[in-house]
């Protein structure tokens, strides 16, 4: 007997801020590309501001006449063009690095999903996983394609129009540097209350997702019950309750972009103010003496040019903080350590297929389910586990599929031979009976299929459709008698070529009959060598078995037939 911890995933704990710089990683060069394209964009409209203030002092000033400049009024066509061309590609490179990092996330996340297990799943609501799944990866695109290369821009063309504006009149430039880092400031006190505030939206829209689901999956229950306009309203304040954050939202976005937009315009008025009394002759200080109508009108363009990336940056500052309130959510789900069993070692032991040794079975924050459980299953052995609800019957199924790991001992499972699991409420999807059937086989032809239907006992409801294997069904077998659906599943599992079958509760809520019919297939599956462990209440189906295990007082104590 092998006593170790259970066999769980080490996962590095990760921040949201930690997360989104490791996806920008994958896609530096692209966004890097970004940022080169906007900087140059900016380059473009200085070239185009300064080339302007001097055209104008030239027609003014100079008394060139227009003839005279249109070479240099071609160049100032060129750049516009040249600042659109730099601007498409800007665009072009983040939308595409956006679209990478958002599949990446998707996948990972997906991934992740999958890795957890369906005993994770049980635990979940699928409402909320699907929004965390499309609306929250979408949340990301906003930050990637706007957010993260601006905060490339804002660093490197603010420095290239303060250095053009030094070479005009370097007390303009005083101006703008000292006013320049109040709205970095009030972008991050803004930023810290619109993060809570978005982090607060994605949960609620999360909620209001399940919430939604779980009321549309029990209406019939409630319409049996009268309990509709209830659920109705409890959907309507749901619903009230992210109107009233997504409006909070909204105020604190147009608050900060009103606070943001009055100190740059302080900041231009103040320039203004300078140039129009340094060029009347009011003001005698430093460089003012020497103010043109060409330099004085430069330094005068150029200041609004100055704070516009700022400004730009805080018009996407709310992209930020979506995205780090939608990964904070995801990054949960990333952190959690996965249960689900790694490859299991195959039995020492010629023609045994499970080995249980000195296993416990335990969930997150929970004793232990079972404990100390041994036991060997053959090939063509049939075993049925019975106990109280709640006893561990599903688990021990769960750990034999590789869903969940053992807290200790040692499971050994052959690898080797397929595996398939089907409990009392089958997967069925919407889309045609043979839809249905080649999830297990996808290159199964249609004699294939019909033979698994026979064999399940459908041959008969397949004679009787008008469109035989092209009949549709709907999700969750809308349209398909609890019996029918369970012996479609069985036909899929038929098709699988499982050799060991695991299945829970295989004829609950069947009739006599049903159950008789399933029964049956199982006993052939039996014969040809597949090994079956059933969990189950029913004696038809213990009566049947060669192995009978229950689950007592959390331990498995084997019977004797």
């Amino acid at each position: 007997m092998t006593d170790h911890p259970p066999e769980v995933e080490t996962v590095e704990v990760m921040t949201p801020r930690h997360w989104l710089n490791q996806l920008a990683k994958r896609e530096r060069n692209q966004l890097t590309w970004a940022a080169m394209w906007g900087v140059l964009a900016g380059v473009q409209t200085v070239l185009l501001v300064v080339g302007l203030a001097w055209l104008i002092d030239q027609l003014v000033i100079a008394g060139r006449s227009p003839w005279s400049l249109i070479t240099p009024l071609a160049g100032l066509v060129a750049v516009v063009l040249l600042r659109s061309l730099f601007q498409a590609l800007q665009e072009m490179c983040s939308a595409k690095a956006s679209l990478r990092i958002r599949q990446y996330a998707r996948q990972t996340l997906l991934d992740k999903i999958s890795a957890l297990g369906p005993v994770w799943l049980t635990r979940q609501q699928s409402g909320a996983l699907a929004t965390q799944s499309v609306e929250h990866i979408e949340a990301l695109d906003g930050y990637f394609a706007r957010f993260y290369p601006q905060l490339r821009i804002v660093v490197v063309l603010p420095l290239i129009i303060l250095g053009v504006v030094v070479g005009l009149d370097y007390l303009v430039a005083v101006f703008l540097l000292l006013s320049a880092p109040l709205i970095p400031l009030f972008m991050a006190l803004v930023g810290m209350g619109a993060e809570r505030m978005n982090r607060d939206q994605f949960m609620a829209v999360s909620r209001l997702s399940a919430h939604f689901i779980d009321r549309v999956r029990g209406m019939t229950t409630l319409q049996l019950f009268g309990h509709t306009k209830a659920a109705q309203q409890d959907v309507w304040y749901a619903t009230d309750h992210y109107r009233r954050l997504s409006m909070r939202t909204l105020r604190l976005a147009f608050l900060s972009s009103a606070v943001l937009e009055f100190f740059a315009s302080v900041a231009i008025a103040v320039v203004a103010m300078y140039v129009g009394f340094g060029l009347l002759g009011y003001i005698d200080y430093g460089p003012s003496p020497q103010l043109t109508l060409f330099s004085g009108l430069a330094v005068l363009l150029l200041a609004p040019e100055f704070f516009q990336p700022l400004r730009t940056l805080s018009q996407h500052y709310h992209d930020r903080a979506a995205a780090l309130g939608s990964a904070e959510s995801l990054v949960a789900i990333l952190n959690e350590p996965s249960r689900v069993a790694s490859p299991s070692k195959p039995p020492t032991e010629v023609g045994v297929i499970v080995a249980l040794e000195g296993v416990d079975i335990r969930y997150v924050e929970r004793s232990a389910v079972l404990s100390r459980v041994s036991m060997t299953l053959r090939a063509g052995d049939v075993a049925v586990l019975t106990g109280e609800s709640g006893s561990g019957k599903s688990s021990l199924l769960a750990l034999m599929a590789g869903f969940m790991a053992p807290d200790r001992g040692e499971c050994r499972i052959d690898t080797s031979i397929p595996i398939a699991w089907l409990d009392q409420s089958p997967c069925i999807l919407q889309g045609s009976l043979a839809d249905n059937l080649r999830i297990a086989s996808p290159d199964a032809d249609d004699a294939r299929l019909i033979e698994a239907l026979e064999r399940a006992g459908l041959g008969d409801l397949l004679a009787s459709l008008s469109h035989g294997l092209a009949t549709t069904v709907g999700e969750r077998g809308v349209g398909l008698s609890g019996g029918q659906a369970q012996r479609l599943a069985l036909a899929r599992v038929y098709l699988s070529h499982a050799q060991l079958i695991l299945l829970d509760e295989p004829t609950a809520s069947l009739d006599a009959e049903t159950e008789g019919a399933v029964i049956r297939a199982l006993l052939e599956w039996a014969k040809e060598g597949r090994t079956l462990v059933m969990a189950t209440h029913h004696p038809a189906v213990v009566s049947v078995a060669n192995r009978h295990f229950v689950c007592r007082s959390g331990q498995l104590v084997e019977v004797t037939p």
